[in-house]
């Protein structure tokens, strides 16, 4: 994209797209503080042969410009196993950089913040799923892609929000367990003549949205297309307009020429789709996720500055974890 520029060249670019992109949410003078930062860390980049990953609920500073690659959780692990970085450092929430650290087991993977963590996926421990086994002897467990590396070592198949009907679809059994997004595991049941036992973990974020959050916005927007995640309650997906992953909103809205959207996810999503569909309309109605909002430039920066971090996994984690993934590719 850059051939035959100087790297201050590079760099001027990066940031004018930067400015323009993230200028879609903040004023001028936010922009003219955070931009030093942003020269800091794009510098840190070069020295250092790091690859940025920016998931879609990361704040428009920290997910324009500093990002090699913008996206959903599995996919942004999978590219990174392309790269030829030496560091890769995850701009998202701790098991996310788990699922990097697993793809890319010799390579030195960071967080900006270790804390950065999930309430769905600290809803279900190792102990959990072996605790299921025993009550479902022969039933295979699928677990969502959201939870800690400990559980990924002892289910048989891994599924993300936009593939767990296909994965379940693809079991030799009439009943599967789904872990450990209950109200996912409904939304599966709504697509599938398998009995699906759900556990009951919640995202934080997406169990906050009610019908009744539906219904006051098609009173007040009746143009509005709304969109909804698949953690969210099967009573809230059954009445909206779409329901998918977060890379499957910006496809829908692309394909589907909607002017008006309200997108039942995360503030940052809808954030950084503003600056991707300039000419859409998006009506605020966005959760907070408060672990998300962990990770700052200041953070970025300092992460990739003392190297500090570091996402850690034994080889049998990792040999564990990775075949249950495996099998999850093996499918899709």
């Amino acid at each position: 994209m850059f051939e035959g520029l100087c790297p201050s060249n590079m760099t001027n670019d990066i940031i004018q797209t930067w400015r323009e992109n993230a200028g879609k949410t903040y004023f001028k003078e936010e922009l003219d503080e955070r931009e030093p930062l942003v020269r800091e860390i794009l510098e840190l980049k070069k020295q250092k042969n790091a690859l940025i990953l920016g998931h879609n609920y990361m704040t428009p500073d920290v997910y324009f410009g500093i990002s090699d690659f913008v996206g959903d959780s599995l996919e942004l692990a999978r590219r990174s196993r392309d790269s030829s970085a030496d560091i890769i450092l995850f701009n998202g929430v701790h098991f996310m950089a788990e699922t990097a650290k697993i793809l890319n087991p010799t390579r030195k993977v960071l967080i900006a913040d270790l804390k950065a963590g999930c309430s769905l996926a600290e809803s279900m421990t190792g102990e959990d799923v072996r605790t299921l086994r025993k009550k479902y002897p022969g039933v295979p467990i699928v677990s969502y892609i959201n939870c800690t590396a400990e559980v990924k070592t002892e289910v048989d198949i891994i599924c993300t929000s936009a593939n767990a009907v296909k994965i379940v679809e693809s079991l030799p059994s009439d009943t599967v367990l789904v872990v450990p997004d209950g109200y996912l595991a409904m939304n599966i049941q709504k697509q599938t003549k398998k009995k699906i036992v759900p556990w009951a973990g919640k995202c934080m974020v997406h169990e906050l949205y009610t019908e009744y959050d539906v219904a006051s916005a098609r009173k007040s927007f009746p143009e509005a297309r709304i969109i909804a995640h698949p953690e969210c309650k099967d009573t809230v997906t059954a009445k909206v307009d779409f329901t998918g992953s977060t890379s499957q909103m910006g496809k829908y809205i692309r394909e589907s020429g909607s002017k008006q959207v309200l997108l039942m996810t995360e503030c940052s999503m809808g954030d950084n789709l503003r600056a991707e569909f300039p000419e859409v309309t998006f009506i605020s109605s966005c959760q907070t996720c408060p672990h998300m909002k962990k990770i700052t430039l200041e953070k970025v920066r300092d992460a990739l500055k003392n190297e500090q971090f570091e996402i850690r996994l034994s080889e049998d984690t990792i040999k564990r974890a990775r075949a249950s993934l495996d099998r999850m590719l093996a499918v899709v």
